[in-house]
């Protein structure tokens, strides 16, 4: 299971002030869960962020995404985020807050 340890850093950074926040290895990589749901999580070198079916498309229009297809087939709600799309910490802090944001949505499991 090989995915970079130094966004991973980041993104436990960025998460520091989240209460509750579980790391589990997930999708080959690493996710991070609040209240038992994936909000974001790692994967060889890029972010996944859970958006959320109805935001899907909207997030997808943004630079540097691509939908999630771990399983070789879309999965709506999720998306991918290239490095070049998490080069500033604040291009981190917004997409792992769009994650945050969303699974904060979700009941906890």
């Amino acid at each position: 299971m090989a995915y970079d340890e130094t966004l991973a850093t980041r993104v436990r950074d960025v998460l520091s002030d989240e209460f509750g926040v579980v790391e589990k290895k997930m999708f080959g990589g690493l996710a991070f869960m609040l209240r038992g749901n994936m909000s974001v999580g790692i994967t060889k070198d890029g972010l996944m962020v859970r958006v959320g079916k109805e935001n899907h498309a909207e997030v997808l229009a943004h630079p540097h995404t691509r939908p999630m297809d771990f399983t070789g087939k879309s999965m709506k709600g999720f998306i991918y985020v290239a490095p070049e799309g998490l080069e500033t910490d604040d291009d981190l802090r917004a997409w792992v807050g769009r994650g945050v944001a969303y699974a904060g949505t979700l009941p906890a499991k």
